[in-house]
């Protein structure tokens, strides 16, 4: 016999006639329990099947519109931000993403990094939606450039473009150097537009005569493609557009429904965005300079060397990044070369005269040849020569007190002290100063045991000392 559906099958007889059921009724008992199980799991695959009916619509849905990738940049264009923007499309690309928004708020940046981002933006297999927002925006000098290579460029109410004129960084140029430079971005700037379908003369105008556009302007002369009042308006307005990536690949950017992945800077890529301000920069060198100078100055307190070393080492880092003009750290170098020098010898206040003049004009040409959104802050520059002066001239002033004062201890400080003969001083004898006993010579009349007397200088071993009351 075999088991089918809690009942017995005989092979003799090859039917049920229940004569199994009732040979066998506990077997018969277990075998009605199995197949009420069958029932039950039955009904629940059932169930089941009705829940991912119910769900299948929303995933496909979900599917058909691929997320899409917002990355934000404000600030300075610096290295990290190009980092930032090239590990976020590339991200995108792998998801295959619907498209990559670059919300873009810039003052400018380094020509060299611009042009990192706009290869990576060109050579993108993911369509780039540049947004200049907020309202009040700037896509300026590096942001046009970033801005005009988008596939699809767009600005908010009230933002603006332009002033793209190139200067030059880690040092002033010749008058034929700044020509090169210039024709160079201008040839760049009217390529990207070329390739984008938008103005070129309009474009080269931003660079050579470092012209700038309202969003409206902007839009009229056909250097952007849509003006948006917000993240949702431009979606809107976005959605249905064709653009071609790179290959030559057409992709309709169908982003109806799709959601926003907001990709930020990661927490290294934001501190060395921070430690890459100019102004941040030139307070690193000076606080890193004063702390190394505490050190040598005072050696074994430590604090001062660890946090003076680190602040200069991260500042190295940032006028590496920010192609800060070399002049300019070595004057302020010596500056702080001359302050130190001043501590040891008496030139009567010139060489400290000359650190606080060398010290402005190294800060002053530090980032001379950056645009104007990474130099340093004049406001800050005068904070920190006075600030320096005032920390050296308290140091020199400690100096010349500790170099005036009587010394209170050692040989040096028994001059004055009051002592006790302990022999008769004839001239030579014993004496008890500070509880020590010291041969002494005595100066003038012979002194009595016992006799106070004044110590009145100190040679070798011996000292020389005189009665009391001859000096009162």
């Amino acid at each position: 016999m075999s088991l089918k559906y809690g009942r017995f099958d005989c092979r003799v007889c090859l039917h049920y006639n229940g004569c199994c059921e009732r040979a066998f009724p506990k077997v018969s008992r277990i075998n009605d329990k199995t197949n009420h199980m069958f029932r039950l799991l039955k009904l629940l695959t059932f169930f089941a099947g009705l829940v991912l009916a119910a769900l299948a619509p929303v995933s496909s849905a979900g599917g058909a519109s691929p997320p899409i990738t917002l990355l934000r940049v404000e600030g300075a264009i610096v290295p990290v931000v190009a980092d930032y923007i090239e590990r976020g499309i590339s991200a995108a690309e792998s998801r295959h993403d619907a498209a990559v928004v670059i919300e873009l708020s810039t003052p400018g940046g380094l020509y060299d990094t611009t042009q990192r981002i706009v290869e990576r933006i060109l050579n993108a297999r993911v369509p780039v939606i540049v947004y200049v927002s907020p309202a009040g925006g700037w896509a300026g000098s590096a942001g046009t450039f970033i801005t005009l290579a988008a596939h699809v460029a767009a600005m908010a109410p009230g933002s603006r473009i332009g002033a793209a004129h190139p200067v030059s960084g880690g040092g002033e140029l010749t008058t034929a150097q700044e020509e090169k430079v210039t024709e160079d971005a201008a040839a760049f700037i009217r390529s990207i537009a070329q390739l984008r379908g938008r103005d070129p003369e309009r474009a080269e105008s931003a660079v050579r005569q470092s012209r700038s556009f309202s969003d409206a302007e902007a839009l009229q002369a056909n250097l952007i493609d849509i003006r948006a009042e917000t993240m949702e308006d431009l979606l809107s307005q976005v959605n249905g557009r064709k653009v071609t990536t790179a290959g030559g690949q057409e992709v309709i950017l169908n982003i109806s429904g799709a959601v926003l992945h907001d990709t930020g800077m990661s927490r290294v890529e934001r501190f060395l965005q921070v430690v890459s301000n100019p102004n941040i920069a030139y307070v690193l060198l000076s606080i890193g300079s004063i702390g190394i100078i505490a050190e040598l100055y005072n050696p074994g307190t430590v604090f001062p060397g660890v946090i003076g070393g680190t602040s200069l080492l991260l500042g190295f880092y940032s006028l590496g990044v920010l192609n800060a003009y070399w002049g300019g750290v070595l004057l302020i170098l010596l500056a702080f070369a001359l302050f130190i020098a001043e501590l040891f010898v008496t030139s009567h206040g010139l060489l400290a005269v000359g650190g606080v003049a060398t010290l402005s004009i190294g800060s002053l040409i530090l980032f001379s040849g950056n645009p104007q959104a990474l130099q340093v802050s004049r406001g800050l520059i005068a904070g920190v020569v006075i600030a320096v002066t005032a920390f050296f001239v308290f140091v020199i002033a400690a100096v010349v007190r500790a170099q005036r004062r009587r010394a209170v201890t050692g040989r040096e400080g028994m001059v004055g002290q009051t002592g006790t003969a302990v022999t008769r001083l004839d001239p030579d004898g014993i004496v008890l100063v500070e509880g020590e006993r010291w041969a002494a010579t005595a100066i003038g009349e012979g002194v009595e045991q016992g006799e106070e007397v004044l110590v009145t200088g100190v040679k070798g071993l011996k000292v020389t000392v005189a009665k009391k009351q001859k000096l009162s």
